[in-house]
């Protein structure tokens, strides 16, 4: 009957401990296979409040012709600001997270992709969700970073370099030699405009800002520079052209920094108007634009993804190609946060303490 006999007990306690964990991690594994992965992100989740950083769901599935980017790093943009405080045109539901100018890695890619893959760093244009360990963009807002470009660059690149490249060229035909004044112009589109004018157009250019900043616009490429919280525009630009006054004005302040530079503008110029930083929508007086024969042509380089995308794609292509020819000096960044800094960041471009742009790093 001894052959019988059951194991004993003592020695079936290591088995059942190993079965008894196993079934835990397939239970757990189970219990995971239902929750959907999550990252990092800042989320604006009240008008006017600060940011909050969250772990928020993923996207399961991607459509198409969209790509999941590891983002590395993120350009704010003014436009990030306002719309946070809810006074920005488009006005996108609650909760939201900013930012859209970012660059990093291809995790993934929809069906539809055929232009990149995973692994490629790329920079680009998201509609929204910048601010974050990743975010979903169309194949059509993204470019390959060039090998001797950084992601901090890429991040900084193309609105502010987009915007001028449309401006100084489709908008204004800027020929070489001509003179191009510029407001806000140690700004991120500011300096982009110096940039590309005098670095790529050989134009003269004369960069308005506070005293503080006008190196900054000076080693970019500006010939000359305007404290316009001292000095007239009007005057000065008279003065530095022999009376002829500007070609192209690159304009971003508004109210009576405008008025000033429509008192300049050369006989058959062109004045752009790119932003109001200073709060106030000018009038545009139509006889001047008369007598002058110049022309006020708005530019909104966003709007063009929806109206002429391949202006938009030009824009960004031609620049690009000019940085990598090293015929530009590229983006100036004076500041990095932290995604858990997101708030000092954008308290640091709203204190006007930046010069060029400013980024949310996330890796």
């Amino acid at each position: 009957m001894a052959a019988f006999r059951t194991v004993p007990e003592r020695l079936l306690r290591p088995v059942a401990r190993a079965l008894s964990a196993r079934n835990s991690d397939f239970l757990a594994s189970k219990a995971t296979l239902g929750r959907p992965r999550m990252y990092r992100a800042a989320l604006c989740k009240e008008l006017g409040k600060p940011l909050v950083v969250e772990q928020v769901p993923a996207v399961e599935k991607l459509k198409a012709s969209q790509v999941r980017v590891a983002v590395h790093s993120c350009g704010i943009n003014f436009a990030d600001i306002l719309m946070c405080l809810g006074k920005y045109q488009e006005k996108p539901p609650l909760p939201f997270t900013p930012g859209n100018e970012i660059a990093g890695v291809v995790i993934e890619t929809g069906e539809g992709v055929k232009q990149l893959s995973k692994g490629d760093r790329v920079f680009g244009l998201a509609a929204l969700g910048g601010f974050a360990e990743e975010c979903i963009v169309e194949q059509s807002g993204l470019w390959k970073i060039p090998s001797n470009i950084e992601y901090n660059q890429a991040s900084a690149f193309a609105v502010s370099y987009g915007t001028a490249y449309v401006g100084l060229t489709n908008k204004s035909n800027t020929q070489p030699g001509q003179t191009v004044l510029v407001t806000a112009a140690a700004g991120a589109l500011g300096l982009a405009t110096v940039d590309i004018a005098a670095n790529a157009l050989g134009a003269k250019v004369i960069g308005a800002a506070s005293k503080d900043k006008l190196d900054v616009v000076t080693s970019m490429g500006a010939s000359a520079t305007i404290d316009y919280n001292k000095e007239s525009i009007k005057d000065k630009v008279k003065e530095l052209t022999g009376g002829k006054g500007a070609n192209v004005i690159m304009e971003a302040v508004g109210g009576q920094v405008f008025t000033e530079c429509l008192r300049c503008i050369a006989w058959g110029g062109v004045v752009l108007p790119v932003g109001f930083a200073s709060g106030d929508i000018p009038q545009i007086p139509a006889n001047v634009l008369l007598v002058k024969n110049c022309s006020a042509a708005g530019l909104f380089w966003g709007s063009h993804m929806k109206h002429n995308p391949a202006l938009l794609k030009e824009s960004v292509d031609k620049s690009l190609e000019l940085l990598v020819q090293g015929k530009l000096k590229g983006p100036h960044i004076s500041g990095e946060f932290e995604l858990d800094q997101a708030n000092e960041a954008f308290k640091f471009v709203m204190q006007r303490k930046s010069t060029g742009k400013v980024l949310i790093k996330t890796r």
